[in-house]
Formats: structure tokens, sequence, C-alpha cells
């Protein structure tokens, strides 16, 4: 696949420049901190047109987040951003292409899939199809569980739909080898949602991306490899979103909003702290950047349309906050992180897990919790057994809930 690069909106051609330099700075960063990355690979042989794969990926938490496409058909960031995947959910994703299929058959949740749901599928498969230099149309079983009643709006598993959807697919089309080659994969996981490419690379893991970088360089690049955030506790409350809040509203107000330039050029310097607080396992500074990143996101959905102003907290989120400022003021560092809906993750270390759960109740509120660790990378798993477990709806041990992505 020749170089793809990207879009970059007339209006912010100058300072794409600048988020273009900023990218060099935290390549050489990275590059200095031993945190490489694979190649992006070459392909001489068509891919398996009767190819099966299956993978399940988990979602993820913003830290340092984002809003807005500056391409849509690519869906590239304005700007880097770092997330936490957590274990509190995970998509399980099964492809098998078939060319004598008319068209992609997509079920999510035991639901067929129609409109744009089914056409954002189709579209990621579309580049790996191109890639591979096959036709076929594929089967597409996919579901999202939570260990929870509920799944709350802005708990990320968008992103781990797109993570599974990618490597089930490369698995599928060109067997295992391609699909370890997690550069490949979290750029192919980016189409669907563009944060599954962090849910593709796992654990704590930096986006990188900027208006007009290539579809080849905009990918995930994971930051705790020495298993440095081990000790990290993430407590998920599941919230719903009472006003239907759409994330795609949420990408097209943000550009607008008269704080967005800012956040774009905050931004190489606070990545740079969290690249360095990943790899010394300073889940305090992770937990204060995420926390703050969570008014400062807010702040730029909330700010992006004169007409209709999408507010995506409910009244819980106030209380969760407030609460955090108490416990830390008791002595508790605990960090209250919400990304495009109410969904709080709280970031602490296991040894305040209990205190914080203790808390959360003693509000008063009913809400629920799930107690979490930072999980690893998308992965592959036996095709077979992954299509039995989809057809039956084996919830497992947790009973967990499904819906659609």
């Amino acid at each position: 696949m020749s170089l793809v690069n990207t879009y970059v909106p007339a209006e912010f051609a100058t300072l794409a420049e600048q988020m273009r330099a900023d990218h060099e700075q935290l390549l050489a960063a990275l590059r200095a901190r031993n945190l490489g990355f694979d190649e992006y690979p070459q392909f001489e042989q068509r891919g398996n047109e009767h190819g099966v794969g299956a993978a399940r990926a988990f979602p993820m938490q913003g830290v340092l987040k984002y809003h807005g496409m500056s391409d849509w058909d690519w869906r590239i960031a304005f700007l880097p951003s770092v997330s936490l995947c957590n274990d509190a959910g995970e998509t399980l994703t099964h492809v098998a292409f078939a060319p004598d299929l008319p068209a992609d058959e997509v079920v999510i949740g035991g639901r067929v899939a129609h409109g744009r749901e089914r056409e954002r599928v189709s579209h990621s498969l579309d580049v790996v199809r191109r890639i591979a230099g096959v036709s076929s149309r594929a089967r597409v079983t996919s579901r999202n569980t939570v260990r929870a009643s509920r799944f709350g709006k802005g708990l990320g598993t968008s992103a781990s739909a797109s993570a599974a959807l990618a490597l089930a697919a490369v698995a599928a089309l060109f067997g295992a080898e391609t699909a370890g080659n997690t550069r490949f994969v979290s750029c192919l996981a980016r189409l669907l949602a563009g944060s599954g490419c962090r849910s593709a690379s796992g654990g704590m893991s930096l986006w990188l991306a900027y208006p007009g970088i290539a579809h080849q360089d905009s990918f995930g690049v994971r930051l705790d490899r020495q298993g440095q955030l081990a000790n990290v506790s993430l407590v998920t409350v599941p919230l719903d979103s009472r006003v239907g809040l759409k994330t795609e509203e949420a990408h097209r107000d943000a550009p607008h909003s008269s704080f967005f330039r800012a956040w774009m050029q905050s931004r190489r310097e606070e990545a740079l702290a969290c690249i360095d607080a990943a790899l010394g396992g300073d889940w305090r500074a992770i937990g204060q950047w995420a926390e703050l990143d969570s008014m400062r996101l807010h702040g730029v959905t909330m700010s992006g349309s004169m007409e209709n102003k999408l507010i995506g907290w409910e009244p819980e989120n106030i209380h969760l906050f407030r609460m955090c400022n108490e416990l830390r003021a008791a002595g508790i560092p605990v960090y209250c992180s919400t990304d495009t809906g109410p969904t709080a993750v709280f970031i602490t270390g296991r040894e305040h897990e209990d205190a914080l759960v203790a808390a959360i109740d003693d509000l008063g509120l009913g809400l629920e919790v799930v107690r979490g660790r930072v999980a690893g990378p998308a992965h592959e798993v036996d095709a077979e057994a992954a299509l039995q477990e989809l057809i039956h709806g084996e919830n497992g041990e947790h009973g967990a809930r499904t819906n659609r992505h």
C-alpha cells in the first residue's frame, strides 16, 4: 500500500505545521526512551479470500483526550492522545470471508446491523480487502460485554469493537505473523473508531496524530511495557446519557470551540509528561492528567456550538468529581476521568480501592461499581471457539451485559 497522506482542513493549515513538528519531537522522545514500534508491512501476495479469524479487545479510558477529526475517511485526530485500556468490559469479534457472499453481513450483540452502523464496519473491511487484494465479503459477528448491569455512555467499547474487528480481519486475510504487527493492526483499528488504535496496542498507549499525517504513521504505541501500571486500580461507574449523546456529534462540534486550538498546542508537553509517567509507573500523575483533561474535554465539547450545547455530564458527575477532592484532602489519592459520556472511571492504587468504593457507596446515589485493572492489547483467539461463544451468548462468570457498538 503506497503512502496515504490525509486531509488538512484549510483553517488549520498553519497549526498543522506546528503539530507536525511536535509529532517529530514525540517520535524522538519515544526513540530516546527505547519505545520502538513495528515497521508498516509491505505485501507481495494476495490475502486468503476464504480466511477466518477472531479477536478479543478491551475498551479504553482517555488520559489525554481527543475530539474532532481532521480527516473523517481515515479517522485522523487533530492531536495526539493517551489512554488506558480497561478490563471492565471487552469485545469479542469473529470475521469469516467468503467469495460467494453478495454483501457484508454484520451481527452485533445478536442484532443485524443496518445503516451507518453497518457502513462503518464495511468501510473498515474495505481498506483491509484493498490491501489484501481480495474482494470477498465477510460475515462479522461481534459482541460487547461489560461486568455490570448497564453499559452507560463513555465506557469506550467503540474502541474495543474497532480493535477486535481489525485484528480478526487481519488474522483472517494475512495470518498470525501479520496479525502480530501491532502498528499495522492499530492503523486499521483506527478506521471504525479512532481510539481503536489504542485498544489495539493496549495498556497505556499514545496515539500519534496530527492534521495531514500519513495513514501509516497514525497508530498506537504502548508505553507501559514492563508492568509499570500493575498496581493501578480502575474503578468504573457506568452512567447512562439521559440526552442520548452521540460521539460523532461531539467530534463535529469540538473544532469550533474557542478552546480547541489551545488544547492542540498544549498537547506535545503533556504527551511527553504522560510518556514519562507511564515509564515511571507514576499513576498519580496519570490520574491528575486524566481528571484535568476530563474538565477540558467537557469544556471543548460544551462550547463548540452557539445553538445546541453538548452537555455530556449528568448530575452524578458533579458529586463524583467533588468526592475526589474530598478524598484527596483526606489523604486518599483518587482521580476521576470521563470521556464523551458521563460514565466515570477512577484511577487509584490498589491499596486505596476499598476506600474509594466505600466513598462512592456513601454518596447514596445507588451507583454501580466495577473494579478493574489496566488491560492488555487486542489479541487473537481461537476462531471456532469464539464463534460458538458468540452464537450461544455465553456471558461468563460475571453475567456481563451486552450491547451494540
